[in-house]
């Protein structure tokens, strides 16, 4: 459990601040947000120059900047653990939307949970959340797996459970390997698997498109790609259920080749998920002497 008493924390017991910013529109920067950027000792960003550009919109003046960016964000676990350690209040932004998601942060809150510090989040934007909202697809379950891997087998055995997976699919892309990665979708998952580029979300230049994943590759191919994507796409199928029909003949099959009922029985159920107490009803009905 994450909880604890006064007497279990550290005598200098730091707070570590998850901020959501703006994924676009600086409009979108919530007065909570502003009040915790202002009362930090310390913000930890991605980019001092986006961040300097946030704080002047936000008024904010005075905390020190350090970076986390992907190369960096292990060192500075250790450094913000530290300034936790000497009851600092670290505000952590990244250049858009939440930490933590696709973003800087993970090691952060778990260096600050390793040293029994308070963590916080101020909630506001999140490009996947808004690119699922308004996509149309089902959103009442669904998987975030934001950027795949670039190459190799890793990508490979991604793409191969993106295909099986059956909620919906949240992923997000650069403008110059968007046509790639719906090629690589395309593949595994079939020309009309249903999916919605969400690009610029909150600018001034949104634009959405929705449709298949053959339609969305034409589409790269006459409008090149500008700015940054939310790929939704739809899931796989779900398989019709298993009828009588298919059980009795997945059955005969195996006892007409001479496999014993209850082998048969066993293999038939686990083949098509049904319970083995109609596959075994089924049997006797085939066969009411087979052993």
């Amino acid at each position: 459990t994450s909880s604890r008493s006064a007497s279990d924390r550290p005598l200098s017991v730091g707070r570590l601040v998850l901020v959501a910013t703006p994924i676009g529109n600086l409009g979108d920067l919530a007065p909570r947000a502003v009040e915790a950027l202002a009362g930090a000792d310390v913000i930890v960003c991605e980019d001092t120059r986006r961040t300097r550009t946030l704080l002047m919109h936000a008024g904010v003046r005075g905390p020190r900047r350090i970076v986390a960016n992907e190369h960096t964000e292990a060192a500075t676990a250790a450094h913000v653990a530290e300034l936790l350690a000497g009851g600092a209040t670290v505000a952590v932004v990244t250049d858009a939307g939440t930490p933590g998601i696709s973003d800087p942060g993970e090691r952060l809150v778990r260096a600050a949970i390793d040293g029994q510090h308070d963590v916080t989040v101020v909630p506001g934007p999140s490009a996947a959340l808004a690119a699922l909202a308004g996509s149309g697809l089902p959103t009442d379950r669904f998987v975030m797996e934001g950027f795949l891997p670039r190459r190799g087998a890793d990508r490979r055995e991604r793409l191969a459970e993106i295909a099986q997976e059956w909620r919906t699919t949240v992923l997000f892309e650069a403008p110059h390997r968007l046509a790639r990665t719906l090629a690589d979708l395309a593949a595994a998952c079939g020309h009309e698997r249903p999916v919605v580029l969400a690009r610029e979300l909150t600018k001034l230049h949104e634009e959405w498109w929705r449709g298949t994943l053959g339609g969305a590759l034409a589409h790269v191919e006459v409008q090149e790609p500008r700015g940054e994507y939310v790929v939704v796409l739809g899931g796989a199928p779900t398989p019709e259920p298993p009828t009588t029909a298919d059980v009795v003949a997945a059955l005969e099959a195996r006892l007409t080749a001479g496999v014993d009922r209850k082998t048969a029985v066993s293999e038939v159920a686990q083949e098509l998920g049904v319970p083995k107490r109609a596959v075994y009803d089924a049997a006797l009905r085939l066969y009411p002497a087979r052993s």
